[in-house]
């Protein structure tokens, strides 16, 4: 696998498909941009349910006014759920329409997720914009993350009909893994020693669960069985593998203009992210600096004072110790798993190629 060679940066050229021909014309961002039109205005609509100000504090969150009211532009990511979301009731054999509910209560989930994970990992910038917390205060962002939490369900079950119910249960499935995997995350900061099955199995419920549900919630909304659910959910669960393998690495090395994000972010938060706990359990002389440095860390009280020097020098030991590399192949591994996955689902070949086209998307992205 080739990657960027830069000390900034990183993409992921992913494994070649049977698909690729037809993938090389998808307009990925035309995908992007059909989820984020259809599912916009149904998603406004259920924040606007929200009592004040926790309405005007999703909306700054979702960068639709800045953080003194006033309309924006902003920023509101890059909206790969909902687009997976409508091209799984395609795959059904439904119409995209048929996957905005669960494309928006998938999306809120999302949202929950990222105010509470902003306050927990004490993160001031999202989207090249200071997170909710350090506008509004962490107990707004508490708030607000609950309320979306709830409302995605709410926006399921208000449809009244048995694939809603269906739905929800994936959904509800689906958040408590995420949860798991946030449990882990932190908990993990604080170990010396992290296995890589371990990592991957946190990676699996942090990510691949939710990106799993996006990419089975709107086939079930479209009347799918539960084999054909399984089998897109299977496809969802190994992209987001790769997705978080990717983000580890855009964690250590990604540049900040383009994730919006301080350099050396996992590393000022002492996470352990793929790419650390591969470079740890390599073994050789880099490797084994990087576990003093590392148990040093945890010991420091001088941690945050730490210099941009610092730093950059746990992240070339990383680096040498192969992590940067194993972590970029286990990004193409699973980017073929869930390719593969693909192939077990009868379904229109434009809708597999789409779908093939934003798993390459998923793994070459710098942001």
């Amino acid at each position: 696998m080739s990657s960027t060679t830069g000390t900034r940066g990183e993409s992921v050229t992913p494994a070649n498909t049977a698909s690729d021909t037809v993938a090389d014309t998808t307009d990925v961002t035309a995908l992007l941009e059909r989820g984020r039109a259809l599912s916009a205005p149904v998603l406004r609509a259920a924040v606007d349910r929200l009592a004040p100000p926790m309405d005007t504090v999703a909306a700054y969150h979702f960068g639709w006014i800045d953080a003194q009211g006033r309309p924006a532009d902003g920023d509101g990511g890059k909206a790969v759920r909902p687009a997976l979301a409508l091209l799984s009731a395609e795959a059904a054999g439904a119409a995209p329409e048929a996957g905005v509910p669960g494309a928006v209560a998938v999306e809120l989930v999302h949202n929950f997720s990222l105010l509470h994970d902003d306050l927990m990992d004490g993160d001031e910038q999202r989207r090249h914009r200071d997170t909710v917390w350090k506008v509004h205060g962490p107990a707004q962002a508490i708030l607000v993350g609950d309320a979306l939490f709830a409302l995605a369900s709410e926006v399921l079950l208000e449809l009244g009909t048995v694939e809603a119910g269906r739905a929800t249960r994936r959904l509800t499935t689906a958040s408590r893994k995420l949860i798991d995997g946030q449990a882990q995350d932190i908990s993990y900061e604080h170990r010396e020693r992290v296995t890589v099955e371990e990592c991957l199995e946190m990676e699996g419920n942090k990510t691949g669960a939710l990106l799993a549900c996006a990419c089975s919630i709107g086939a079930v909304l479209g009347g799918a069985d539960d084999r054909t659910a399984d089998t897109l959910e299977a496809y969802g669960y190994h992209l987001g593998l790769a997705f978080q393998a990717v983000d580890d690495l855009l964690g250590i090395w990604g540049d900040p203009e383009s994730t919006g994000k301080q350099t050396w972010s996992d590393l000022r938060q002492r996470k352990k992210s793929l790419p650390v706990v591969a470079a740890l359990a390599a073994g050789g002389p880099a490797s084994e600096r990087l576990g003093e440095l590392l148990a040093a860390d945890a010991k420091s009280s001088d941690f945050d004072s730490f210099s941009e020097e610092e730093f950059a020098a746990r992240a070339a030991l990383i680096e040498e110790a192969g992590g940067r590399d194993w972590t970029a192949q286990e990004a193409r591994r699973q980017h073929a798993v869930a390719i593969e996955a693909l192939h077990r689902v009868d379904m229109p070949q434009t809708v597999r190629a789409q779908l093939t086209a934003l798993a390459d998307f998923v793994v070459v992205r710098k942001r």
